[in-house]
Parts: C-alpha cells; sequence; structure tokens
C-alpha cells in the first residue's frame, strides 16, 4: 500500500459554531462540497455521535471515484472530530477547528493508505498527481464551505 500525508487549512470570516455544524454534518456535504457524490449513514453512533459510520463516494477531478467508510472515533465539541477510515483508503483523519482575532481556521489532516491495486501500482509515479488532486478536492471543500456560509476563504498565510 502508498502512504500519503496531507494537512489542509481552511481561513474562513465565519462563525465557528456554522463551521462545526457543517463539517459535522456530513451527510450534507454533497450539497455544498463538489465532488463529494454521496454520504449514507451505515450506523448512528452513541448520543455524542462516537462510533458513527458513514459511507463516502468521492469524484475528483481525476477519472476515478473513491469509497470508503469513515467511523468517528473522537469528538471535542467545536474543537476536534477525529475518524478511522477504511475501503479504498484506510488511514485516519482529524478536522481541527479553532477562532481568534474574528477568523475560524479549520485544519483537516488526513494519513490514509490506498488500497487499489492500480494506485499502489501506479504510486511510484503518480504520487505527484495524486497529491495534486488531493488538494483540488480540498480546494473545492473549502471554496464550497465558504459559499455556504457566505463567508470568504482568506490564504493561509493572511
Amino acid at each position: 500500500m502508498a502512504d500519503y500525508s496531507f494537512t489542509t487549512i481552511w481561513r474562513l470570516d465565519a462563525p465557528l459554531p456554522a463551521i462545526w455544524t457543517a463539517i459535522t454534518e456530513v451527510e450534507r456535504w454533497p450539497q455544498w462540497w463538489r465532488g463529494v457524490e454521496a454520504v449514507d449513514l451505515l450506523q448512528a453512533g452513541d448520543s455524542r455521535g462516537i462510533g458513527a459510520r458513514h459511507r463516502y463516494t468521492w469524484k475528483s477531478k481525476l477519472p476515478y471515484r473513491l469509497r470508503f467508510d469513515m467511523e468517528t472515533t473522537h469528538i471535542d465539541p467545536y474543537r476536534r472530530l477525529e475518524g478511522r477510515a477504511e475501503g479504498e483508503l484506510a488511514g485516519s483523519g482529524c478536522w481541527t477547528v479553532g477562532e481568534s482575532g474574528g477568523l475560524c481556521t479549520v485544519r483537516y489532516d488526513w494519513a490514509v493508505q490506498t488500497t487499489r491495486l492500480w494506485m499502489n501500482l501506479l504510486a511510484p509515479l503518480a504520487r505527484p498527481v495524486f497529491a495534486w488532486n488531493h488538494d483540488v478536492v480540498m480546494a473545492w471543500g473549502g471554496e464550497g464551505l465558504a459559499s455556504l456560509l457566505s463567508a470568504h476563504l482568506l490564504p493561509e498565510t493572511a
């Protein structure tokens, strides 16, 4: 399997509660996040959402789809959301949100392995293309979130 580690940061002039709601209501992502074709609930979690399992179907710039299941493993409301992925991608993801000076920072750390044979065979040559593709999909997410919240997506260094 090929290992990948990505960090995405979005900075928005939107209220943290609205951002948290948009990120945690994953079944609504297809409404605002280009590239997310479907998010289906497989299993409800406990009263806090721990143990919830969703199946994600993603379509990117490249001509393939990825499907994987994500189980929520940790929730610290309005701060941190963690999950474990299995399927065509396997690994972990962590959303961290914070607010400072009227701006919110949303960070997503994604450490995964590809499990599809063709992706693993191509990884030595295609790794930069797969990384670019990930960045495109995450940029769509930042743009979609900003649009959903009538906010501005600011450069990471601003």
